[in-house]
Formats: C-alpha cells, structure tokens, sequence
C-alpha cells in the first residue's frame, strides 16, 4: 500500500510510526500539497495529506481514520481494548493532533500571508493553546504501557514537530516532555528516522 505524506508534517510522521510499529509495510510516496498532484486530489479531494491507498485502491484519510485502518490490518496493535486503557490513547491521540493543529496554524499564517497581512492576534491565539497544552502534559506526562498507542505516536510525532519549527521556544520550560521524548525513542528507535523533518 501506498502513503502519500510530508516529510514535515506530523500527521504522516504519526502514520509512518504506527505502520511501522504495526509491522505493516507502506511505501511513502512524498507529494507537494501545493502543487494539488493528480496522486494526491484524485484520491483524496481535499487534497491533503496523509492519505493511505490500500491494496484495493479505496483511500483512507485522516491520519486517525488511517490509523484505525492500520489497527483493524494488524489486528488491534495500536489501540488498547481495556476501556480507560482505550479512552487513555484516544484522548493523547486527540490532544497530540489538537496540538499540531495549533502549531501548523502558526506556520500557515507566516507562510501563506505577506508579511503585512500576518495577524498577530491569530497567532497568539494558537500559541496560547499550544502553551497551555504544553503546561498540562508538562505538569502530568503520559505514562508509556508495555505497548504503544497510536496516541503515543501522536504526542511524539508532535513534539518532533514542535522541535522542528519551535527550536528554542519551549524546551527549556518542559524538561519532563524532554525526557518523554527521549524514553519514546529509546522504545522506538525508528523515531529519529520517521519523525519530522525538513
């Protein structure tokens, strides 16, 4: 099966984590969302990525639908049955994701306006939830279980975004998530080939 992904993005990074931790083979097919390619908006209309084509050639996205695609293939290797154990990767997953969407939001709005357009509430807006999202897994870091969740993969994935574009804005203040990225990796050593990158 094919993934059409970024290298930069978290959402691709948490998919490509999870395939791989799931034992499944997916082939990464990098696409410029920009460019709106014909592999990419045929399949997928909103054109965006991560987006999974299966053996059978019907698309799979978001990155939670795909993960939960992946999870029924390898049969139940990402997320946990156990109710809160399931309520517990579910809940990171989201906020891993809801983190991202804050970041990325702050880089579209650099990245898609002249710089007299760029609206500086908007930004501060973003960052205040990353900050305050940040703060509270600060304050209370998720535990890592004898297996890891597709909401593992969504904070690391995250946090590999945030040191890609917030070099030196948060490190300092977060020594805990520091060390949670650290003790991931040294769980999953993929993670310095599969994280965001540039």
């Amino acid at each position: 099966m094919k993934l059409l992904y970024s290298s930069a993005s978290p959402y691709s990074a948490k998919v490509r984590m999870a395939a791989h931790y799931a034992g499944i083979a997916v082939e990464a097919v990098p696409v410029v969302t920009a460019d709106s390619p014909a592999i990419l908006v045929d399949s997928n209309p909103l054109g965006k990525i991560p987006t999974l084509i299966p053996e059978d050639g019907i698309p799979v996205y978001d990155s939670v639908a795909i993960n939960r695609f992946l999870d029924r293939v390898s049969g139940g290797k990402l997320y946990p049955v156990e109710h809160e154990a399931a309520r517990r990767a579910d809940v990171l997953e989201a906020l891993g994701d809801g983190l991202a969407d804050c970041l990325l939001a702050i880089q579209y709005e650099y990245r898609t306006r002249p710089a007299d357009k760029v609206y500086q509430g908007w930004i501060d807006k973003q960052w205040t939830k990353a900050v305050r999202t940040l703060s509270m897994l600060e304050s209370a870091p998720p535990v890592l279980g004898e297996t890891l969740t597709a909401g593992d993969f969504a904070l690391a994935a995250t946090l590999g975004y945030l040191a890609l574009r917030f070099k030196d804005q948060w490190e300092d203040s977060h020594p805990n998530l520091i060390g949670w990225m650290k003790a991931f990796e040294a769980r999953f050593p993929a993670y310095a080939d599969l994280r965001p990158a540039a």
